[in-house]
Parts: structure tokens; C-alpha cells; sequence
């Protein structure tokens, strides 16, 4: 049964427009400012602090600005690497680094966040060759692969698999583990979802045609690199799929646990009910989203 708490805070979250004097949820149309919706992100994420259990510190992979976050107790030789979301036209260690400390402290491993290009200045495939780069930056310096665990949400749930889909094409070396939550595997949105979801998810309307639109600039739709629905999964390593009944995105990542499935891949999948996009970087903010984050971290130590 759904907590009362995340009733509230959902509803609280999905209704946001009624506190700015609007009638209607936000709509990203031809009239939606991205200017002004980053801007507005990155002046709330200023407000926000790191626990104090969490230290921060710069770092710069291959030309690409990227963020330590370390927890005072670390009790995993791992590293976290998470690719952030915004709907690959927004999101930033800035945005990010509270969401990511969360997790570094679950986990009881440092993690590594970083700012890849973003559409539509950069479509596809910038986001995904930032991503390569600072994966090999990592193995560069002596990181095992295999006590890599990858991890993101939304957008970056998607570059987290497409990353591995695209170290399998060039025969690299896989990380040890990888989790993605809420992605976005299938840029055709036809699945059903993307209708009976809409006024249920907290996903702001329509975002996932136009700024999937400014991400894949184009190219084809079912090429696995930029739909992961479409990939090869039987030799991924320890994967863990996590998403809400209410998601927009629900169906699809349905499909593909059963498609991994058929080809034997290994993966975990993870369904709760009534959950919204990305819920388990809301914890503690309610008890679905803090077991949510405990699941993650005890796949991750696994």
C-alpha cells in the first residue's frame, strides 16, 4: 500500500503550478523556455547542501569537469560512477551533487559525477562519447573495471545503458554493475504508458518528444546506442532495472527486462507501485523512495 507521505509529497510535487498561480501543469512546447528552466534548477541547487557525512571535490577526466563525492564512511572498494538526468538537455554536478551524495553514503563507496554535453547544443552522440571518456579516464588511472558500478537516473538511466551497450560494440571492459532508474529506452514513446501515464507521472508533459527530439537530432530512431530497447544485453554484466507503476516510461522498461531476459542477459528488475519518474533520489523524503535507495545500494555491494 502506497505511504501517505509519498501521496502527499507526489501530489504536492505533480501540482506545482497551482503555488505559481497557474491552471495547468507545465507543457515543453515551442512556447517552453530551456534558458529559463535551467536557470531556475541551478538557483535551487545552489540552495541545497551536502550532508555533512559527505565531502566534495573537484576533478577534471579528459577535458570534463567532474566531482568527487566522498563519505566519511566508505565500506566498499567500488566507485560509483553516475551519469546524471535532465532530459539530456539539462542537469549538472551542480544539479546533481546532492542526489549523488545520497547515494555515495547508501552505498558506502566514493562517486564520481560529471557534466557531459547537453542538447540541443550537443546532440546525440556528444553525451555518450563524454561518457566513454570519462569511463576510460577512470580505468586510466588503475581503476579495476569491475569495481566500477555504474548508475543514473532518467536520461542518464538511458546513458548508463547505452554506455554498456557501446563498450560490448568495442570490446572493452565492462564495469562490475550498473543500475539505471527510470530510463528512457525507446525514443519512438508509442508505448501505452506514454498516454495512461501522462497525468500520473511527475514528468513534465510532452518533454520526453521535444527533447528527445533535440537529443537525437535526426538519427535513427532504433539504432541501440540512442534506444536501448534495441540492444544486445546478453553479455551486459549484474544489471538492475528500477521503475513506477505510474512512470511514463513504464512499459517500455517492461519490455526490455523481458527482452534481456529472452537473450539471457542478467538482469534485476525492480516494479513500485504508483511510483513516479526518478522517486528514489526524493528519499528520505518518503519511506518508497528511502527502500528504494537501500535496494540500489544493496545491489550494488553485492
Amino acid at each position: 500500500m502506497q505511504s501517505i507521505r509519498s501521496r502527499l509529497i507526489i501530489g504536492l510535487i505533480k501540482n506545482r503550478h497551482l503555488f505559481q498561480g497557474k491552471r495547468e501543469r507545465d507543457r515543453v512546447d515551442g512556447s517552453f523556455s530551456l534558458a529559463a528552466f535551467r536557470e531556475r534548477i541551478d538557483r535551487a541547487s545552489v540552495r541545497m547542501k551536502l550532508p555533512r557525512e559527505v565531502r566534495s571535490e573537484e576533478t577534471v577526466l579528459n577535458r570534463i569537469r567532474g566531482e568527487w563525492l566522498i563519505p566519511d564512511e566508505v565500506s566498499s572498494g567500488r566507485t560509483l560512477l553516475y551519469i546524471h538526468g535532465g532530459g539530456f538537455v539539462s542537469g549538472s554536478c551542480l544539479t546533481h551533487r546532492m542526489h549523488v551524495a545520497k547515494f555515495a553514503k547508501a552505498l558506502g563507496m566514493r562517486a564520481l559525477v560529471f557534466d557531459y554535453r547537453l542538447a540541443p547544443e550537443h546532440p546525440f552522440p556528444a553525451a555518450l562519447e563524454d561518457c566513454l571518456d570519462v569511463y576510460h579516464s577512470l580505468l586510466g588511472e588503475g581503476m579495476p573495471p569491475e569495481e566500477v558500478v555504474l548508475g543514473g537516473e532518467s536520461a542518464g538511466g538511458t546513458l548508463v545503458l547505452s554506455l554498456i551497450l557501446a563498450l560490448q560494440a568495442k570490446a572493452l571492459p565492462l564495469p562490475g554493475r550498473a543500475f539505471a532508474i527510470s530510463p528512457l529506452v525507446d525514443f519512438q514513446c508509442t508505448a501505452d504508458s506514454f498516454t495512461r501515464n501522462a497525468s500520473r507521472d511527475i514528468a513534465l508533459i510532452d518533454s520526453w518528444h521535444l527533447w528527445g527530439n533535440d537529443y537525437r537530432r535526426g538519427h535513427d530512431i532504433t539504432d541501440p546506442l540512442l534506444s536501448p530497447l534495441f540492444g544486445d544485453f546478453s553479455r551486459t554484466p549484474p544489471l538492475l532495472l528500477m521503475v513506477g507503476t505510474h512512470e511514463v516510461h513504464f512499459d517500455d522498461v517492461r519490455e526490455l527486462v523481458r527482452r534481456i531476459g529472452e537473450q539471457g542477459g542478467a538482469v534485476t528488475y525492480s516494479e513500485w507501485p504508483r511510483m513516479v519518474h526518478a522517486f528514489p533520489i526524493m528519499a528520505p523524503l518518503f519511506p518508497e523512495a528511502s527502500r528504494a535507495l537501500e535496494e540500489i545500494g544493496r545491489f550494488a555491494r553485492d
